[in-house]
């Protein structure tokens, strides 16, 4: 053996996984952490054949990356029908903005841009998406504030409800945690 993760397992694809390593997954990171498969700076391109994954997982990893890019590999190693599960800091919390490796804070339409008819859609890259689908904002869920379950429900009940919130003083009375996204190859 090469010592990289078997074919079975490379179906998966845990992207900048940190400490969040888990069994199954080709587990990716910038540093040699325990659990970490792949080390791999997400500068540079993947290190992976293109079509290589059914599944990514970007857990609190684009806010720190140069997005376009990440993204366009990231549809280079998967397959068609293929999800990429995103989950950001939203622009109204304060985590997007105390980490100061955070590059980028998200809207819960930021990832449209990258969808086949969004609004970036054949006009700013040469790829795209085919649809983003399960688009959530989190709220912060801890003792405290105990109206956050309430709102969150509220906002999640549609787009256009997610929308509203994000444009009124709403996001800003109850400021969201993170972003939850999914993108269809």
């Amino acid at each position: 053996m090469d010592g990289r993760p078997s074919t079975a397992a490379r179906q998966r694809l845990n992207l900048g996984c940190g400490r969040d390593s888990r069994t199954g997954w080709v587990n990716l990171d910038a540093r040699a952490l325990q659990g970490v498969d792949v080390v791999h700076d997400l500068a540079e391109a993947l290190p992976f054949a293109d079509g290589s994954f059914t599944e990514v997982l970007c857990q609190d990893v684009l806010e720190h990356v140069d997005v376009v890019p990440v993204l366009r590999e990231l549809h280079r190693v998967t397959v068609p029908g293929a999800l990429v599960r995103v989950r950001s800091p939203h622009f109204s919390g304060r985590l997007a903005h105390l980490d100061p490796t955070h590059r980028h804070s998200f809207s819960i339409e930021t990832l449209r841009y990258f969808v086949d008819s969004g609004p970036g859609d054949d006009y700013y890259f040469d790829f795209a998406f085919t649809a983003m689908v399960g688009a959530r904002i989190l709220l912060p869920d801890r003792r405290g504030l105990p109206w956050n379950r309430a709102v969150q429900r509220w906002v999640n009940r549609s787009g256009r409800w997610q929308e509203f919130y994000e444009e009124s003083a709403l996001c800003h009375l109850f400021p969201a945690m993170n972003v939850e996204v999914t993108l269809v190859r």
